[in-house]
């Protein structure tokens, strides 16, 4: 599914608390009705079966209430999209992002498949992960872990960004391949953005390999780049990004203007964004991950971003702003195609007297 996904530290929020949201949009040509659910913890079945994918995962005796935002008619799966548990722990799921041929050749999708007369189940993807996690897991972190731990048993088919918060941090995981992933902390002080492609744009392999205070990682990522020469920088350096995403012309217009835009509105006076000499423009492949913003960010002005078309540019696909003839050329943010937008706040609750 496309979608775009923002992401809101504790200290860069309004009110303290961490911030998650998604528009779910549905399919081109179609749209996929969602609702709202409660689900008791003594509900949950012991065994979860894929619809696309028919694979079959054994579930943890325990499991919490929740809600969660299901797809209404149920006849493709779950794909519950996402919601918040009893501990206070959210899950959105998913992003879709890309990747590139050299990734994809090293550690294939795991997909539904036939060998002969025998049906080989495919991996877990958008439709299963947030019923798979979000009933089992008390901290962001340990959904993280979780999630790792899925992928290296039964792999994906498909190219996800999952994010994961609670009152005290969020963390934003993405597949790496059918097998792999790096997750990485957001900064209490920042925003994130994501707009369907591979986001982030530094990871600290040090520390996913000892204390990850802030990175965690497949346990063989090193030998999985090496191995298989996914690093073409010159230094060394590592940028996930460039290692692990692509940067294609389809991205240009797709996935960066959205993330171009955000940033617009949120870092309005730190950089330049249009005419000659901009900074940033909407095909730049280099926008940052996550940024501090000039004003704190309210659950409003979230509200606003994924429901926006471009205001106030010439690629507002239902305005007349300067030069028409750039009218619809971008992918706009909100769209007529949305299912839902969810926004999670998490934050501690007071002490009852």
């Amino acid at each position: 599914m496309s979608c775009t996904t923002i992401l809101v530290g504790k200290k860069a929020s309004y009110d303290g608390s961490t911030m998650i949201a998604r528009n779910m949009d549905s399919g081109s040509g179609e749209y996929t009705p969602k609702k709202m659910c409660y689900v008791a913890g003594e509900e949950v079945p012991k065994t979860y079966r894929s619809v696309l994918s028919h694979v079959e995962i054994p579930l943890p005796e325990k499991a919490m209430d929740f809600i969660c935002f299901p797809d209404a008619l149920g006849d493709k799966g779950i794909w519950a999209g996402a919601g918040t548990n009893r501990a206070n722990v959210s899950v959105s799921a998913t992003e879709t992002i890309t990747s590139n041929e050299l990734v994809m050749a090293a550690d294939p999708l795991v997909e539904l498949h036939l060998e002969g007369d025998r049906e080989v189940p495919g991996g877990i993807g958008e439709e299963d992960m947030t019923s798979l996690l979000l009933p089992y897991i008390h901290s962001a972190r340990e959904g993280v872990i979780r999630l790792g731990e899925l992928l290296k048993k039964y792999g994906t088919y498909e190219m996800n960004g999952v994010v994961f918060s609670d009152e005290n941090e969020i963390w934003w995981l993405e597949t790496i391949g059918g097998h792999h992933f790096i997750a990485k902390r957001v900064p209490d002080d920042v925003y994130v953005m994501m707009a369907n492609q591979q986001g982030m744009d530094s990871f600290d392999l040090a520390d996913a390999f000892s204390k990850q205070k802030e990175h965690i990682c497949s346990e063989d990522l090193r030998e999985f780049m090496e191995e298989n020469h996914l690093n073409l920088s010159m230094d060394q350096e590592m940028n996930p990004r460039d290692v692990f995403g692509s940067h294609s012309d389809a991205d240009h217009v797709y996935n960066t203007p959205r993330t171009w835009y955000i940033m617009k509105r949120w870092n309005p006076s730190v950089f330049t964004y249009e005419g000659e000499g901009a900074d940033y423009r909407p095909d730049s492949d280099d926008i940052p991950w996550c940024m501090v913003p000039e004003k704190k960010i309210t659950p409003f002005e979230v509200k606003y971003i994924l429901s926006s078309h471009f205001q106030g540019t010439k690629y507002d696909c239902y305005g007349k702003f300067g030069d028409t003839s750039e009218i619809g050329k971008l992918r706009p943010i909100g769209i007529e195609r949305t299912a839902f937008l969810s926004l999670h706040q998490n934050r501690k609750e007071k002490e009852k007297e």
